[in-house]
């Protein structure tokens, strides 16, 4: 059963269950250097992509889901440019994670998309704290986290293996009542 307020409608995306008609342009951002740079996964081969769609697919049978991937939509082209997700969905405690294609980089959709998310993990999912991390280096990542009203708790030193070896980590946390406080 579908909660009531899935897709998630923001003012210019649209927060949706993958569909199979997403392969193409998953596999596009998936296999862009520049997108997976910062990354821990990545260029994906047809094969991983196929499987990535598949996990999706098979996960949006249930809920309540262990993990809530959406696909990230533009509402005015129906253009699908990303994945937002929250981990340990059925947890008080989740992280989450996006990945846009490098088209939508710089026009404030991570943001909106991760506000959305932010307020169904608080108010739908009563979450008592999200979180996230990410590449030192990765400016566009960590500033959509600041503008969610996240505060940065930590810097971890090459705590992750990455293209480029190990690398360091940024990590962002969120409380709900923070959220509440700002509504972010």
């Amino acid at each position: 059963m579908t909660p009531p307020w899935l897709p998630i409608e923001t003012e210019r995306l649209l927060l949706r269950d993958f569909r199979e008609a997403d392969f193409d342009p998953i596999h596009a951002y998936a296999t862009d250097p520049e997108v997976i740079r910062y990354m821990t996964w990545g260029p994906n081969t047809l094969e991983v992509t196929r499987e990535v769609l598949d996990r999706h697919l098979e996960r949006q049978k249930t809920w309540p889901r262990e993990q809530l991937d959406l696909a990230v939509e533009v509402r005015a082209t129906g253009e699908m440019i990303g994945v937002v997700s929250l981990h340990d969905a059925n947890t008080d405690n989740s992280s989450f994670g996006y990945c846009y294609s490098r088209g939508a980089w710089g026009k404030g959709y991570g943001t909106e998309a991760a506000r959305a998310l932010a307020r169904i993990a608080f108010t739908e999912l009563g979450h008592h704290r999200i979180w996230a991390t990410c590449d030192v280096r990765n400016h566009g990542s960590y500033l959509i986290m600041e503008k969610l009203g996240m505060r940065r708790e930590g810097h971890l030193l090459k705590n992750t293996q990455a293209h480029d070896g190990w690398r360091d980590s940024y990590v962002y946390g969120l409380l709900a009542e923070e959220w509440r406080a700002g509504n972010c």
